[in-house]
């Protein structure tokens, strides 16, 4: 009897133990939820104070304003939508420039203290490279060096390249890119002295225009001490590309490297497109000026179904050859029906025996530069510093030698001119009062 009445006793505290264990447990679990939700909550509340940073992002994770991006977004056909109404993007690195700048206010205001002077250099830009017309350009290590400073008087001051040709006056592309960054900074421009030397061949087919352009934005943005959105609208892009009125030259000036451009319906877009190693820009620069606007005048208003289909295959060779190093197929990638075939036939009869006698001397292809005149040859073989290697382990002489005298052949003069693609665009390299204070510097104290 004694140990039936143990037993049940023992069954008893079981069970209780048991029962407290539960309650205990969803008294715990009820309590971490709640927690949670508290968090949530005061996180959310944040969110709306700082203009919905976190909450909005998905849907608004650009800052130009581009509609067809929005519309896609609203229709579910980019990133992917959770039970909670958030859009999930891959890579958002829109939103960590967002964040970043919530954290870097003071400093932004700091850099964005107007200067007295700055000077920016610029490399030259070789457009069009074959059938992308418009859209492909490659970046060349030629710069040019412009120093803006706040003066008296309207002053220009020009030597190298270029300097007795280049407008003096307000039409000069210098002038006209610091009006644009200033009047995108909505402040009103002042006197400014320019004083600008250039290594750019003037109206030759390598962007003389555009470094001029973009030099001048870029000064004028840090004289008024105004900065512009990069992630997600590429304002200083848009600036450039709508007086030029196209990217293949000003991107490339702006990022350097080859670039492909293209506008979305909203906005100027640009990507980068791999460039194989050891490839060596040979170029011959003819003794006259070509004028884009004559070189424009020869081309055909309408082109064949057959023609686009022909540029759009070549283009898309072009962009694959780039970015697997296919370095035999560059020579069929650059081929092309829509400009090069009616400015050799009208302007520059040189043009395809030049483009031939390099492709048979080694090049890896040939095509006219920008609207020319200038012929633009890309060779292999380059390691190091090239003066230090073995010329017979590049092509370049030879082929410089087979333009030479394909130009002499047809009664054609002009310069070779080996160089490289620039793969580092536009640049500060001084500014009055400088960026560098305190503990930190930037390259050469800028």
């Amino acid at each position: 009897m004694t140990t039936d009445r143990a037993e049940a006793k023992l069954i008893a505290t079981a069970i209780g133990a048991g029962a407290f264990g539960a309650l205990f447990t969803l008294a715990t679990t009820w309590y971490i939820n709640e927690k949670k939700q508290e968090k949530y909550n005061k996180s959310k509340s944040n969110d709306d104070e700082r203009g919905g940073i976190t909450r909005n992002l998905s849907k608004e994770s650009y800052i130009f304003n581009d509609n067809e991006r929005a519309r896609h977004i609203r229709e579910g056909q980019l990133g992917r939508s959770t039970s909670s109404g958030t859009i999930l993007f891959p890579h958002n690195h829109e939103d960590k420039m967002k964040k970043r700048i919530l954290h870097r206010a003071s400093v932004e205001q700091e850099n964005r203290a107007p200067r007295k002077s700055v000077t920016v250099k610029v490399p030259a830009s070789s457009a069009n490279m074959g059938p992308g017309y418009d859209c492909i350009g490659c970046a060349v290590d030629l710069w040019s060096e412009l120093t803006v400073e706040r003066a008296d008087k309207f002053e220009i001051i020009a030597t190298g390249e270029g300097a007795e040709e280049m407008p003096k006056d307000a039409t000069n592309y210098m002038v006209v890119g610091v009006k644009g960054a200033f009047d995108a900074a909505n402040k009103p421009m002042p006197l400014l002295k320019y004083t600008v030397h250039s290594k750019i061949p003037y109206a030759r087919g390598m962007g003389s225009s555009s470094a001029a352009i973009v030099s001048g934005i870029i000064a004028g943005l840090v004289l008024a001490g105004h900065q512009l959105p990069c992630w997600g609208s590429e304002a200083l892009l848009q600036i450039a590309a709508s007086i030029e009125g196209h990217p293949d030259n000003v991107a490339p000036v702006i990022y350097g490297g080859i670039q492909l451009g293209i506008h979305t319906g909203a906005r100027w877009m640009t990507e980068r497109v791999p460039m194989p190693p050891g490839i060596q820009l040979v170029m011959f620069i003819p003794d006259f000026v070509g004028k884009t606007s004559d070189a424009r005048d020869v081309l055909k208003n309408d082109v064949t179904r057959e023609d686009a289909a022909y540029n759009i295959s070549r283009a898309a060779f072009l962009v694959h050859a780039l970015c697997h190093g296919q370095l035999d197929n560059l020579k069929y990638g650059v081929q092309d029906r829509m400009h090069q075939p009616q400015r050799g036939a009208k302007l520059y009869t040189y043009l395809y025996p030049m483009i031939e006698a390099a492709e048979q001397a080694g090049a890896c292809c040939a095509y006219l530069s920008g609207a020319g005149p200038t012929v633009m040859a890309l060779t292999s073989g380059a390691s190091g510093d090239i003066f230090t290697q073995r010329e017979k382990e590049r092509t370049d002489w030879a082929v410089a030698n087979a333009m030479i005298q394909a130009g002499e052949e047809v009664g054609i003069k002009g310069k070779l001119l080996v160089t490289q693609v620039a793969h580092e665009g536009a640049k500060v390299i001084r500014a009055d009062p400088p960026f560098s204070s305190g503990n930190i510097h930037f390259r050469d104290d800028i």
